[in-house]
């Protein structure tokens, strides 16, 4: 099988290639297809994963090119992870919000909408030409903002794009160890939209251990979300948030600390991976440009050590805000690409698997029409992924989800049309962002930055 990876220079590309190198059944993808605007970055990668693969009996093939069409034609599957700006333009994300005193994180608030503008009409053109070259793939998206993107790019490829996260399999992960049960033996009811989620129930063996957790202030301390959100909040909820609701339920102090911060996120991943790539993405003295393996400096240790500092600093605003501490080594080891290469699994070979999933509603949620993408379980097989049917949202989340859902849809409106009106929509519907006048300065504050926006009128 072929897999394409759009975004195949992007820093975590060799988590899904390790993914691959220990899958030996049959019916495995053998040839992966690494496409990116910038050549450096795929040498840089490539020689990665040539480390990674030395010593693989039939590790897959490994091919590098920029041209797009020629990366699609005849895929099998096509994981999207493109970042459109690059870290630059998550860094301008944020320093423009965070100058009108709102939240600029790339999928929540202010820099998820810009991030959300530039990024809709590329994964648009890439759904349409999958569409045309490749009309028996399966995409699946991993670029964010993930709900709001896989919903644009299911205009084109209906059920056949399926967006992944690995926040909820992080959280539920998380609930189960400190509950003492196994993850995969746990049925997780979640539900929500990508990065705007709750777990309301873990089941093991049919009783729901989610009340002995939030009945004992001592086990909610024992975990990351327990920390972040303090115990007697979750008690409030009755309910775990996923971690990215600490952006609306503790919004000042979080805004606060982001503006305090010496760096934020997105400069500091910036100057970090320009780090890396500087390290090993040009040849050596020895090389020659595009050929991976060069002898010099050691592609994947030099990898290792990045990514363990980048998780390791994961969100260190929110925990410092909520003296949450650092962060547990077993949560350091990401898990999407693990998400990933289940459902390739599951849709490739039949294996039937149960995965938190970004799809379209169609009747789960009643408070949602059925063409909008939702995050919920889903039963996966040879025919996709179905969003299994979950009780209704309480009344205070099913209006976050709502509010945050037609933000979505004036997003999608504001990148078909060009239309700034539109755009200062978006901005001004949003939880959080507080004003019509923030809203038009905000818009006029990306589209100075991002020559992407600059069509807005």
């Amino acid at each position: 099988m072929k897999l394409t990876i759009l975004g195949g220079g992007g820093f975590r590309v060799p988590l899904v290639y390790g993914a691959l190198l220990e899958d030996h059944a049959e019916g495995r993808v053998t040839r992966v297809v690494l496409h990116d605007v910038d050549d450096r970055r795929l040498y840089a990668i490539a020689r990665v994963l040539a480390e990674q693969a030395a010593g693989v009996p039939d590790a897959p093939e490994v091919t590098t090119t920029t041209d797009l069409d020629d990366a699609l034609r005849g895929a099998d599957f096509v994981f999207s992870a493109i970042r459109v700006g690059g870290l630059e333009g998550r860094a301008n994300d944020e320093r423009v919000a965070l100058a009108e005193g709102v939240l600029g994180q790339e999928t929540v608030g202010a820099g998820g909408i810009a991030y959300g503008l530039r990024t809709v009409p590329v994964a648009v053109d890439i759904a349409a030409r999958v569409a045309r070259l490749a009309p028996d793939a399966w995409v699946i998206n991993f670029t964010n903002p993930a709900g709001l993107v896989t919903e644009a790019m299911s205009r084109h490829l209906g059920d056949r794009v399926i967006g992944i996260c690995d926040s909820p399999v992080g959280l539920g992960r998380r609930v189960a160890r400190v509950l003492g049960a196994n993850p995969r033996e746990a049925w997780i009811d979640y539900v929500g939209l990508n990065h705007l989620g709750w777990v309301r129930g873990l089941r093991v063996k049919g009783r729901d251990e989610l009340p002995r957790l939030l009945a004992d202030r001592h086990l909610l301390g024992s975990f990351e979300e327990g920390r972040l959100f303090g115990a007697d909040w979750l008690q409030s909820l009755g309910a775990i948030p996923n971690e990215y609701l600490h952006y609306y339920y503790f919004n000042r102090e979080t805004v606060r600390a982001h503006r305090q911060a010496e760096k934020t996120r997105g400069a500091f991943l910036h100057d970090q991976q320009a780090r890396f790539y500087a390290q090993v993405g040009g040849p050596d003295a020895t090389g020659t440009p595009g050929t991976p393996g060069t002898p010099g400096t050691p592609a994947l240790d030099t990898w290792n050590r990045t990514r363990a500092e980048r998780e390791a600093t994961y969100m260190a605003e929110n925990r410092e805000t909520a003296g949450a501490g650092d962060r547990d080594e077993d949560d350091l080891s990401g898990g999407y690409e693990k998400v990933a290469l289940a459902l390739m699994r599951a849709v490739a070979r039949d294996e039937r698997t149960t995965l938190i999933l970004n799809v379209r509603n169609r009747s789960t949620l009643s408070a949602l029409d059925a063409e909008a993408v939702i995050e919920v379980p889903c039963l996966v097989d040879a025919g996709g992924a179905h969003p299994v049917s979950v009780d209704p949202l309480p009344g205070h989340a099913t209006g976050l989800v709502c509010a945050v859902k037609a933000v979505e849809r004036e997003v999608l409106q504001a990148a078909e049309s060009g239309s700034r009106a539109r755009a200062v929509k978006a901005f001004a519907l949003h939880p959080l962002v507080d004003s019509v006048n923030v809203a038009r300065r905000l818009v006029d504050g990306y589209t100075a930055v991002h020559p992407g926006l600059a069509h807005l009128k």
